[in-house]
């Protein structure tokens, strides 16, 4: 039963079908392409609460909680996540100070 990770895709016949298909796959790279950074800038704060860089950690979430907005904003992610991990990152930070 092995199966392709592709599903066959059916052509669509409708003109607006086909434009829907366009607008669907260029969406789709922007949004991909959004979550990869709001992990990335993430990522980018935890490595400096793990090294202990309060100064760095505290610079870095500022500019991750623009990005974090913004996604929450465009309906990528719901905004109750982007409060989640804007309120875990900042205890990390807080944590490093004591």
């Amino acid at each position: 039963m092995a199966t392709s990770s592709k599903a066959k895709k059916k052509t669509v016949r409708l003109a607006s079908g086909r434009k829907r298909a366009r607008q669907d796959v260029k969406r789709n790279a922007e949004n991909t392409a959004l979550r990869s950074h709001f992990r990335t800038v993430i990522k980018n704060v935890q490595k400096a609460v793990v090294a202990g860089d309060k100064p760095k950690a505290a610079e870095l979430f500022k500019l991750a909680q623009n990005v974090i907005d913004s996604i929450a904003d465009k309906g990528i992610f719901h905004k109750n996540k982007a409060a989640r991990h804007k309120s875990r990152l900042s205890a990390k930070i807080k944590a490093l100070g004591a």
